[in-house]
């Protein structure tokens, strides 16, 4: 008896499924009529095309070519995914001020990171960017230089020891170098990764960026992942990162109330201000009268951790691996080095304002930024159903705005696979959103700043101490995406010291 009533219910559950799969189409007929659908597999959509094919970028690229600038992606039976580079929607959505929440696609994120900057909405979001955005003023910018230079010494002094080898992993110790800035700057703490990466903390955050990267593409639903190891990981990984990040809190809060940081205005005995880290500035911040609350602390030191080390690193090390393989250029950011700094390279410390007078050296971060940018998507989430040129995009839709297809377009850049630093010597010319390393609007990249002064910085030490040279054998970059764009090979040059 009991296996006819099985066998019942597996009927009734087969007719349900096959009734909604029937019927959804007609509910939402309104939506998305001019929007092609790449074809599909009845039941699994369009996932079989990811499965056969883990390079998602070419996958993606090739729906665009095929179906035009806007497609809809169905994974499964009812999961819908709008990819697009249609310039105007683009455009549309970064100046929204409505349409800011994020896709979806960021929940993987959740547990780490939280509410913070990066995942926030409504209010929350505004709140905390407005009482944030004031620590990256240039007037506190400029105090973090010297971050960067005492690092970048140390990054020198590492890539010394690969001096003679014909090829070399950069991105590894580049990562290193940017965790080691960013939890100087963030939390006030020396990490020392470059010097020792099995510490607690490092250990930690790379093992929860590959698990992450696995739950990313995991085909199991996100109702059955808390029962799954992989889950078990994670939350031992973020245990141990939440404690540490807590423990810095704690003791910077008991330091201040000690009086031993204080305000801005603290000078040391050199008579010199004081740098303080984000954490200190975001223990003075006030919303609606109120100081952030542990959590809240928590959620934006682990958001500036995450967005300040892999997105950095990752950029710093394509930047290398173009300027070993463009000779002429590389030779063009020497020359700025001497005409800025003098001829003692290797003594020389560049100060805040030799770093935002290296101009060339800016336009090569660009192009390589446009080439590579480390974050290949930003995603939205709709929160009304939005009518735009005759088209209906549902409530609740996930949209992928694909930054990476963008910027290889022939219709925004010319010769657009081409490495060419000099066509950001026309910013005239440049159209606004087809250009977004750091994405637009109000939800733009806050610390992109920070950013382009720590990789011009790390950048102006190994070219003025390195000759960069293509690896042997040849090294050709395998791009991937996973938490951020990457070379899934690595990122291989040799180098040879000038001095």
């Amino acid at each position: 008896m009991s296996l006819v009533l099985m066998f019942g219910f597996s009927i009734v559950v087969s007719l349900l499924v096959i009734l909604l799969i029937i019927r959804r189409p007609k509910r939402t007929k309104k939506y998305l009529e001019n929007v092609p659908v790449p074809k599909t597999t009845f039941l699994f959509g369009n996932a079989l095309d990811f499965m056969k094919n883990q390079e998602y970028l070419s996958v993606l690229k090739k729906y665009l070519d095929d179906y035009g600038d806007t497609v809809v992606i169905r994974i499964g039976p009812f999961s819908k995914l709008l990819i697009t580079v249609d310039y105007e929607f683009s455009e549309f959505l970064y100046s929204s001020t409505v349409e800011i929440n994020k896709s979806d696609q960021y929940k993987i994120m959740y547990d780490w990171i939280g509410k913070g900057l990066l995942t926030s909405a409504g209010y929350q979001w505004r709140a905390h960017r407005k009482v944030i955005t004031p620590s990256f003023h240039f007037s506190i910018l400029q105090d973090f230089v010297e971050i960067f230079e005492q690092v970048g010494n140390r990054l020198v002094d590492k890539l010394m020891g690969t001096e003679g080898q014909k090829s070399v992993e950069v991105f590894n110790i580049v990562s290193q170098y940017a965790l080691d800035v960013i939890s100087e700057a963030a939390m006030g703490v020396k990490l020392n990764a470059l010097e020792d990466d099995t510490s607690i903390y490092v250990k930690n955050a790379k093992d929860l960026c590959k698990i992450l990267i696995k739950k990313a593409f995991s085909p199991i639903n996100e109702k059955l992942y808390p029962l799954t190891f992989m889950h078990y990981k994670e939350q031992k990984h973020l245990d141990v990162i939440h404690r540490y990040v807590e423990n810095v809190i704690q003791q910077r809060i008991q330091e201040r109330e000690a009086k031993l940081i204080v305000s801005d205005e603290t000078k040391s005995n050199t008579g010199k201000r004081k740098r303080l880290a984000f954490l200190d500035l975001l223990l003075e911040a006030r919303i609606d009268g109120e100081p952030l609350s542990l959590r809240e602390l928590r959620d934006e030191v682990n958001t500036f951790m995450f967005e300040g080390h892999d997105t950095t690193a990752t950029t710093i090390s394509f930047c290398l691996y173009l300027l070993a393989k463009h000779p002429s250029v590389q030779e063009k950011v020497l020359e700025e080095q001497y005409a800025l700094l003098g001829d003692d390279l290797k003594g020389v410390k560049a100060t805040y304002a030799n770093l935002n007078e290296m101009k060339y050296l800016e336009m090569v971060i660009k192009e390589t930024l446009r080439l590579y940018p480390p974050i290949p998507f930003v995603g939205r989430k709709l929160t009304n159903d939005v009518e735009f040129n005759g088209t209906i995009y549902p409530k609740d839709m996930n949209i992928l705005l694909f930054t990476y297809y963008v910027h290889r377009q022939a219709k925004y850049f010319q010769d657009p696979e081409k490495f060419n630093p000099e066509r950001f010597a026309y910013s005239e010319r440049k159209i606004p959103f087809a250009y977004i390393p750091f994405a637009a609007g109000s939800r733009n990249c806050i610390g992109q700043k920070f950013a382009m002064l720590e990789i011009t910085s790390a950048l102006s030490k190994i070219v003025r101490n390195f000759e960069l040279i293509p690896a042997i054998p040849k090294h050709d970059l395998e791009i991937t995406t996973e938490l951020v764009l990457v070379s899934k090979n690595g990122m291989r040059i040799a180098l040879k010291k000038r001095f």
